[in-house]
């Protein structure tokens, strides 16, 4: 059965679709099954491993498969061993369909389960034992789109860019991951924190890196990943023939080694 890990922060800016498409691609590199799952309705992972813009995905994404619970009908084959759930802007309407039943195409499907926090952990169960892993991409709010990816999940990495806003942004999310664990049936929680986007001409960056190291000594990843130009252009240029992809792989490789030396470790 997949071992389940969302990308999370409620601050946009922090890297959080590229490190998911990294980790999916580098996990599926390596001969694990992997399924990418975006829920942000921005539709940036999605866009980033199909090389299609998101709105090719309309009434063919996450959403229509959490409103009919059946995901495989909508699941897209990427690589060999990489799959992907895609997104696109009428994601932004899951919290309508919700609580009034209604889908933004005007049908009445109504949510019949126990806990609206776990529709998408239902409807990724179908599909959980044809995978290694499942990597969620999350937008940038503690939306019902959040909650769901953290209570479909067992891991949750944190993206911390290293900026005052974000500081200020982690004790929330964290409370959120503690919130998701008391109805999630993962026992969701933590597995690190990754500093992204350090700038290294600012110093202030750097206080943050620190500040925060201090702050959850534990939990924060060796790896702390530097703006670098072949990263900002993997969103242009994706995985295939992109002769940027090693510089654009170079720092995630060894976060990724982190990764999964927690996650065997558990």
């Amino acid at each position: 059965m997949a071992i389940t890990i969302t990308m999370g922060i409620q601050k946009g800016g922090c890297g959080k679709s590229t490190t998911t498409g990294i980790l999916a691609y580098l996990l599926s590199r390596d001969g694990y099954k992997v399924l990418a799952v975006d829920m942000d309705s921005q539709g940036n992972l999605t866009e980033l491993l199909s090389k299609k813009p998101a709105n090719e995905f309309v009434e063919k994404s996450v959403l229509e498969a959490m409103q009919h619970l059946d995901p495989e009908r909508y699941i897209v084959p990427i690589y060999e061993n990489l799959d992907l759930l895609p997104a696109n802007n009428f994601l932004a309407t899951f919290p309508r369909w919700i609580y009034t039943g209604v889908t933004y195409l005007g049908e009445k499907i109504r949510f019949n389960g126990d806990n609206p926090s776990l529709i998408l952990d239902e409807t990724l169960e179908k599909v959980r034992d044809n995978y290694d892993f499942i990597v969620i991409d999350t937008p940038p709010s503690l939306s019902e789109q959040t909650t769901n990816a953290l209570c479909a999940s067992e891991y949750v990495v944190v993206l911390f860019e290293c900026s005052n806003w974000c500081y200020s942004a982690i004790p929330n999310f964290m409370d959120s991951v503690k919130g998701a664990r008391k109805v999630s049936r993962h026992g969701t929680r933590v597995i690190g924190i990754l500093r992204t986007m350090n700038d290294v001409r600012r110093s202030d960056a750097k206080a943050f890196n620190e500040m925060i190291e201090e702050d959850y000594p534990n939990e924060v990843f060796k790896t702390i990943i530097t703006r670098k130009a072949p990263i900002g252009r993997l969103s242009l240029y994706g995985f295939d023939e992109n002769a940027e992809l090693k510089q654009a792989l170079d720092q995630y490789e060894n976060f990724y080694k982190e990764l999964m030396e927690r996650v065997k470790g558990r």
